[in-house]
C-alpha cells in the first residue's frame, strides 16, 4: 500500500505542470497567430497602394500619349489640355510648355546647313494624374503620378507651326 501513496502523490504534483506548460504554449502560440495577422494587414494595405500607384503611373503615361498625338504645338505659347477622366477614379491634366529660344537643326540628322530656314521648336509635355480610390474622401490609398517628355519639332522659322 504504500507504494500506491507513493505513485498518487507523483501524479497530483506533475497535474499541475501540465497546465501551466499547457497555458503558456496556448499564449505564444496565439501572440503569433496575431501577429501573423498584423504583418497580412500590413501587407495588403502596402499591396492596395502599389496597385493604385500603378493606376495614376498609367494615367499619366496616357495623358503623355494623349497631348503628344494632339500635335498642338505653337511656338512662343504654353497649351493646357484640360482634365480629363480614365475612369471614375482615375483623372489626368496635360500640358504643352514651349521652351524658347529655337535652336538650330542639328546637322548630322538632317544634313542642313544654318541660315537654311529650318529650326527645332522645343517642348516640354507634361502630365499630373491622380488616381483617387474613394472620390470626394481624403484616403490613404489617394495616389499622384507626373510625366514628362521632352521633345522637338522642326519645321520654318516661324511662330506656327
Amino acid at each position: 500500500m504504500k507504494r500506491t501513496d507513493h505513485s498518487i502523490s507523483q501524479r497530483s504534483k506533475q497535474r499541475g505542470a501540465v497546465l501551466v506548460i499547457s497555458l503558456l504554449l496556448l499564449f505564444v502560440i496565439t501572440t503569433l497567430a496575431v501577429s501573423g495577422m498584423n504583418t497580412a494587414t500590413t501587407e495588403l494595405a502596402m499591396a492596395r497602394n502599389d496597385q493604385n500607384y500603378e493606376y495614376a503611373f498609367q494615367a499619366a503615361e496616357t495623358g503623355l500619349e494623349e497631348a503628344m498625338s494632339l500635335g498642338r504645338y505653337v511656338a512662343d505659347t504654353d497649351t493646357d489640355l484640360g482634365i480629363t477622366a480614365i475612369n471614375v477614379n482615375d483623372e489626368v491634366s496635360a500640358t504643352i510648355e514651349y521652351e524658347d529660344p529655337p535652336t538650330m537643326v542639328p546637322d548630322r540628322a538632317f544634313s542642313l546647313g544654318v541660315g537654311s530656314g529650318i529650326a527645332a521648336y522645343h517642348f516640354l509635355a507634361a502630365a499630373q494624374a491622380k488616381s483617387s480610390r474613394a472620390p470626394g474622401s481624403a484616403t490613404d490609398r489617394d495616389s499622384t503620378a507626373l510625366h514628362t517628355q521632352a521633345f522637338y519639332v522642326v519645321g520654318p522659322e516661324s511662330s506656327a507651326l
